[in-house]
């Protein structure tokens, strides 16, 4: 079976399920006040670009670019269902998100992740990623993991 990545409209009912099974993951694991979700419509504004995976037109997977001043992107709503994970969706949904960053001509791609999801460290990790402070405007908590990556932008067609 094969994976379909493509940019599509967190406002679907599939994608919302799915959007939801991240939400109510995230607070099995963090408290509540830590857990910084974006809602599908919040999601649908135009400074950020959801990618949905799909396998035979289910949705499986999600993530989204989020655009902030400075050029600096950031990695959100990362989520693979459990029926499809260690087949390295995540991983190529970072690449889509990192592709479009360099696009853009972002500088900066940052991201903050939970403090118990290992799994996502080392999908970052192979990215490039590295671990750094508090960005934007989380708070700096126990509960946060910090990630960031240097860009540089893909030089223009002629």
């Amino acid at each position: 079976m094969s994976i379909v990545i493509a940019v599509e409209s967190p406002l679907q009912d599939d994608v919302r399920a799915l959007i939801a099974e991240l939400n109510a993951t995230l607070l099995e694991l963090t408290p509540p006040e830590f857990v910084f979700h974006m809602t599908a419509e919040q999601m649908a504004e135009p400074d950020t670009t959801v990618f949905i995976a799909r396998e035979d037109g289910q949705a499986v997977a999600c993530g989204a670019l989020k655009r902030h001043a400075d050029h600096v992107g950031e990695v959100k709503r990362m989520y693979t269902r459990p029926s499809h994970r260690g087949r390295k969706i995540g991983a190529l949904i970072v690449e889509r998100v990192e592709a479009l960053a360099r696009q853009e001509g972002f500088k900066r791609l940052v991201l903050e992740t939970g403090d118990r999801h290992p799994a996502a460290w080392t999908v970052y990790e192979r990215a490039g990623f590295t671990r750094c402070g508090a960005v934007l405007d989380y708070p700096d908590s126990k509960w946060s993991v910090f990630y960031e990556k240097h860009l540089t932008p893909v030089p223009a067609a002629r």
